[in-house]
């Protein structure tokens, strides 16, 4: 069953983060083809918007949309998870480096509220995506904001769903970066955060590679 409309946003955007979901955890296969009307039929939609979101994942790079031939996903590879987290998790290092030294008073009692307000929260993603929003804004930088909103997609939003075990390990990391912060010591700050996010890519590539070896076909009369 689609969790479309537990998503917020516009139908091509709750169309396109459902997709990417899809396809960022092996849902959607490489060289699969979707059809545009079966979407369609199933969001509930039009084909415009769904048209739409479609186009966004080409751009990137996880469909391939052909005049002819239709949608194909491209997907990712477990390196590719992993290699797209590295690159989320340099980008979030450093805004913790940044906030440790431009973090305000009131930001940073935003953020103990914030961290403190994941545990038991009923929606544990949105949870921690605003803990994560404002430890980014607390760096100060509309130039790293920029590249963090790009990069962030990276992050399927049923994470916690795929690996819930994660729950409790992001609040004790989360508090360690928060006492490293207070601190003032912003090395610390970043080594935690990289730390952070490479793990959770780490996790999900894992998951993916395992779904491939599922679905490896054995070969017949094989010698035992």
């Amino acid at each position: 069953m689609s969790d479309f409309k537990a998503i917020g946003g516009t139908v091509r955007v709750r169309a396109a983060t459902e997709l990417r979901n899809r396809i960022l955890t092996g849902r959607l296969r490489p060289g699969e083809r979707l059809d545009l009307d079966d979407i369609t039929a199933e969001f509930g939609t039009s084909r415009t918007p769904v048209r739409e979101a479609l186009l966004e994942l080409s751009y990137e790079g996880l469909v391939a949309v052909a005049p002819r031939s239709g949608v194909t996903v491209i997907g990712i590879t477990p390196h590719d998870a992993v290699d797209n987290f590295a690159v989320l998790a340099t980008l979030t290092g450093k805004a913790a480096e940044w906030a440790t030294t431009r973090v305000t008073d009131a930001q940073r009692g935003e953020l103990r509220e914030l961290a403190g307000a994941i545990a038991g929260a009923e929606d544990v993603v949105a949870a921690n995506w605003q803990f994560h929003r404002a430890l980014n804004l607390a760096s100060g930088s509309p130039r790293l904001l920029t590249f963090l909103r790009q990069a962030v997609r990276v992050v399927p939003t049923n994470y916690f769903d795929l690996f819930p075990e994660q729950e409790d390990r992001s609040l004790e990391e989360h508090a360690a970066l928060l006492s490293a912060m207070e601190r003032g010591d912003g090395r610390t700050a970043r080594a935690i955060a990289e730390a952070h996010v490479l793990r959770a890519g780490e996790a999900l590539g894992d998951w993916l590679l395992a779904r491939m070896a599922e679905h490896v076909p054995q070969a017949s009369g094989a010698i035992r």
